[in-house]
């Protein structure tokens, strides 16, 4: 006898999770709203590798946990150090690097994450996020416009219980002073708070600054903040983007302690939060401006801002809001052969002509009952059926059935496809109005 199947081995990985209809008519929607927006903002979809060299991403910060704890990392089988990639950023830039696109280069993806962390709500060892950069421009006018972006994506999306927090991180001239600074400040309460918070300080200081250990906290709230401690010309930019959001009408608060997780960030960053959210969990995407990453992939100096929008945490908070695009219906149409085995050749035909056509369609299969395929046509959620009957038959037409009001006609097979569409096209101007 075969050894019986261990059925945990054919289960989704721990930390990762199946998408099935109707369930993803919501990712399609959330993926096209935000598609729509960058292309309004002048952004082309870019594609990189699922897996990377692992030094690619360990220019995001060799400090950060991403890179120390949570990197699928493994060994090809040429000897190659891979990495499957943890964040969107280095990918971008790498491909930035290696092609040399001209500037301004604005690019939007979609692409799957991977982390090895603890699985939580909304936060998976494989997620997806939605993504956007610019290189080549070192302007506070495009930090604005990148976050107005992500600003009004959530507001597409229905959303409206979402805060913005934005910081700047400063530059390479004012950040060594802050940094020794906060290293002393810090090192005066690593013995009463320990060997871990000693090792986050030396490690990196800034780290400890978004620690959420509770023992910390205290001494954290009281850490010196960077903001104090700017340069003139980074002082300038930060207040230029504080004025433009101002403008623009979009709402803000300062976050002096908001230092995102990697290393590369310098300038503004920012992080929005879902009050819909639990506190500890409430982060629905940020990014920040970057300067040094092109450079330590072997490519010019380049200044770049991107943000990332994880689409799990994003649907969880539209999910709390009662916002977001219900599922959509499989079909508009839902033929029924009332002919039975002499018309399985014409529901086929006029199923294909129909979808060739643009009208989404379904039907059963094999020879079921009229009754049958009627409650097929129910569950599907079509708007019409599409009756095939022997009296029709004879002149060259079907019987239509709107599904909502029970209203039925007789309409020719010849014009059926366009008086689909245009019986579509009234519905949805009623929607509009």
């Amino acid at each position: 006898m075969p050894e019986p199947v261990d059925q945990s081995r054919f289960r989704a990985p721990v930390g990762t999770h199946d998408v099935l209809p109707p369930e993803s008519d919501r990712w399609m929607a959330f993926v096209a709203t935000f598609a729509e927006r960058a292309a309004s903002y002048g952004f082309g979809l870019v594609l990189t590798p699922i897996f990377e060299h692992l030094e690619v991403f360990q220019r995001v910060g060799e400090s950060t946990d991403v890179v120390r704890k949570e990197m699928y990392d493994f060994e090809d089988k040429g000897g190659r150090r891979i990495a499957l990639r943890p964040e969107g950023t280095a990918p971008v830039v790498r491909a930035f690097v290696q092609h040399h696109p001209p500037v301004p280069w604005k690019v939007w993806y979609v692409a799957p994450h991977f982390r090895y962390e603890r699985p939580q709500k909304g936060r998976y060892r494989q997620h997806w996020q939605v993504g956007a950069e610019v290189l080549g421009v070192d302007d506070p006018e495009v930090d604005v416009e990148v976050i107005a972006l992500a600003h009004g994506f959530y507001r597409a999306l229905g959303l409206e219980n979402v805060d913005l927090v934005i910081n700047s991180m400063g530059d390479e001239h004012s950040r060594p002073a802050y940094l020794a600074l906060l290293r002393e400040y810090l090192l005066d309460h690593a013995a009463q708070l320990g060997d871990t918070f000693r090792e986050r300080v030396e490690a990196n200081p800034l780290r400890v600054l978004d620690s959420k250990v509770e023992d910390w906290q205290d001494v954290i709230e009281r850490a010196p903040q960077l903001t104090a401690h700017l340069s003139d010309e980074s002082r300038e930019s930060f207040e230029i983007v504080q004025r433009r959001l101002d403008e623009l009408g979009i709402r803000y608060e300062l976050a002096p302690r908001l230092v995102r997780g990697f290393d590369y960030y310098t300038g503004t960053t920012f992080e929005f939060q879902s009050t819909a959210l639990d506190a500890a969990q409430n982060a629905i995407g940020g990014g920040g401006r970057y300067g040094k990453l092109a450079e330590e992939m072997g490519g010019t100096p380049t200044s770049g801002i991107g943000f990332g929008i994880g689409v799990e945490r994003v649907l969880i908070a539209c999910e709390a809001e009662g916002v977001g695009a219900p599922p959509s219906p499989r079909a508009d149409v839902f033929v029924v052969n009332a002919l039975h085995e002499a018309g399985s050749a014409e529901a086929g035909r006029l199923v294909y002509e129909l979808r060739e056509n643009g009208v989404r369609v379904e039907r059963t299969y094999g020879d079921r009952s009229v009754k049958a395929q009627f409650k097929a046509a129910d569950r599907s959620g079509a708007r019409w059926t599409v009756v095939l009957g022997a009296d029709e038959a004879t002149r060259n037409a079907v019987n239509v059935k709107d599904l909502r009001s029970g209203e039925q006609l007789e309409v020719g097979r010849e014009g059926l496809a366009e008086w689909l569409e245009m019986r579509r096209d009234e519905d949805d101007q009623s929607k509009g109005t």
